[in-house]
């Protein structure tokens, strides 16, 4: 395992598993991944809802907020959004984790930005698969947000090697 870790294969690893999961959850459907009845069941006396029902702005042409969509809605939207950013941030990080030992003297800055555009690129390619499966919508916004997670855990990785190799 230590030698998995030390030549990056098990980080790419990571990154093919996400890859197939982001492809099987994109094969289904809104429905399919619908958290609204666990979200009913476990917030049914709506916790937070006045402070909740202060936020509101447009994502993709659409205005987000409690009294637009409602507030089962409201923070399915969110978790929604949050998976997006995570499951990116995963795959960016491993990607860049997986890149790092092949490229070895060569700058940590251009694991980074083909990592970063891998990633995006798999979003993007994501965001298509969607327009392909019933009841989805593809969003260019959804592409900046898993974007801005890969790049994320790509930047963070990076200064923790930089601060590392400094101290």
């Amino acid at each position: 395992m230590q030698k998995q870790l030390k030549n990056g294969n098990f980080y790419l690893g990571v990154a093919v598993i996400v890859m197939v999961i982001l492809f099987i959850s994109s094969s289904m459907t809104y429905q399919q991944q619908s958290q609204v009845s666990l979200i009913q069941k476990y917030l049914a006396n709506e916790p937070f809802k006045e402070s909740l029902s202060r936020i509101s702005f447009n994502y993709a042409g659409s205005e987000v907020s409690v009294s637009a969509k409602g507030y089962v809605k409201f923070v399915e939207f969110f978790i929604r959004k949050a998976a997006h950013f995570l499951t990116y941030f995963i795959l960016g990080g491993s990607l860049y984790l997986g890149l790092s030992p092949k490229l070895k003297q060569k700058s940590s800055v251009l694991g980074l930005l083909f990592a970063w555009l891998a990633a995006t690129g798999y979003a993007a390619t994501d965001e298509f698969h969607q327009m392909l499966t019933g009841g989805r919508t593809p969003l260019f916004q959804d592409v900046m947000l898993d974007s801005f997670g890969a790049l994320t855990a790509c930047l963070i990785i990076m200064l923790f090697h930089q601060f590392k190799k400094h101290r």
